[in-house]
């Protein structure tokens, strides 16, 4: 039976552009053919859960109903009731599934059947709606718009994760004929770089040059105290480099097929390699999800300290947050020991990052600030941001305990 993975070959992209035809002649005259579109989004994820993938699609149907029952019935209590216990139980009770998936390979040595591709991002989605409704600055929600949103195909898989009113903003409100005539150049921009980013670059460095370089770093390993060789250095830069273009290649390919359906999802990159440090860096990758946790954690976590009084000092406010998101990061990643270094690592790259800032702010006329500090910065951001992809990689793993 065929089954198709998101961007994964000519045969997917071929038959997208052969589906969307009719959606783009419709939106070109400013009619956006609901129904079809409905038809070729639901036709295109049951080919990703076909053949050996079944369960997952199964797992899928399963994941939605839970979803709708908890959602749905917090708008229903939301429209009369603002407890934070029952607040707190809808939003526990939406992430449940996705707490399994991660913790059953770490406690059953085996995937959870409840998995399936795009859990994370869905289950952000969620989430999303269900603290909104409780902040109030959504009223209520639909049930075909609220699939909609879920299971917006180009996104469905690896995101990049949008706002609920954002989005259905968008689908209401179909381009006028120059405004979509834009929206496809920049699809067909975004195209064209994403093969270039996914299947040039990330394939010249994931699959032809890391495997020679861990190869090189697994042999010396023994030569150098905790395995750390010159060949190290190669996979740190080499894995980052295969990191971001398969990522953002990917990520560029979604952007591009939600413009063709006249939808401007936002972007997850914004060369992150140029960053000065390392919040300028997280606000240059994986943008989309570094904004929800700043949103939806971050921001969470510091209002409920202040308002709770439990830390004085607003630095050691931040610097807790700080601590609690990128922990929660790691941990969404998966439940292994690199994973959650990473957080930890990320979190305290950022609270030292905050200390220098205001240590610069206070001494800024004993310290230069030129184009060669603005190099350094940089260089410094991204040696810093490479290490943290090693192990992210877990090859760590592999390097020492293997």
């Amino acid at each position: 039976m065929l089954n198709l993975q998101p961007y994964a070959d000519p045969q997917y992209f071929l038959l997208l552009i052969l589906g969307l035809l009719p959606v783009m002649v419709g939106l070109y005259h400013g009619h956006r053919l609901k129904s079809y579109e409905t038809l070729i989004s639901l036709a295109f994820i049951i080919v990703m859960f076909t053949g050996a993938k079944w369960h997952e699609g199964v797992a899928l149907i399963c994941y939605i109903l839970w979803q709708l029952a908890w959602v749905f019935g917090y708008t229903r209590y939301r429209k009369q009731h603002n407890q934070t216990g029952v607040f707190v139980c809808a939003v526990l009770a939406s992430i449940l599934p996705l707490v399994v998936v991660k913790l059953t390979p770490a406690v059953a040595l085996h995937p959870s059947l409840l998995g399936f591709l795009g859990i994370s991002y869905l289950t952000f989605k969620a989430v999303q709606v269900i603290m909104e409704l409780r902040d109030g600055t959504m009223k209520d929600v639909q049930l075909m718009p609220f699939l909609r949103f879920m299971l917006f195909m180009p996104v469905l898989s690896s995101g990049p994760i949008d706002r609920y009113r954002r989005f259905q903003k968008d689908y209401a409100n179909v381009p006028a004929r120059a405004q979509y005539v834009t929206m496809l150049g920049r699809a067909t921009w975004y195209l064209f770089l994403g093969f270039f980013y996914k299947y040039i670059l990330g394939y010249l460095f994931g699959t032809v040059m890391l495997p020679r370089v861990e190869r090189a770093a697994l042999i010396m390993r023994h030569l150098y105290w905790l395995g750390l060789s010159p060949a190290l250095i190669g996979v740190t830069l080499v894995y980052s480099m295969y990191l971001f273009f398969d990522f953002a290649g990917y990520s560029l390919f979604a952007v591009a097929t939600s413009l063709v359906l006249g939808i401007d999802t936002p972007m997850n990159f914004n060369r992150p390699f140029q960053a000065h440090n390392i919040k300028d860096f997280w606000n240059r990758w994986h943008m989309t999800l570094s904004f929800w946790f700043r949103d939806f954690i971050f921001m969470r976590v510091t209002f409920f300290i202040m308002k709770h009084k439990l830390i004085k000092k607003p630095v050691r406010v931040s610097q807790v947050a700080y601590l609690i998101n990128f922990l929660i990061m790691g941990f969404w990643h998966g439940v292994t020991w690199y994973y959650i270094t990473y957080g930890l690592f990320h979190a305290a790259a950022i609270i030292i990052n905050d200390i220098w800032l205001r240590f610069k702010k206070k001494h800024r006329k004993q310290l230069p600030h030129n184009k060669w500090t603005e190099a350094l910065a940089i260089a410094t951001t991204f040696t810093v941001v490479c290490f943290s992809f090693l192990i992210f990689s877990g090859f760590l793993d592999r390097l020492w305990f293997k």
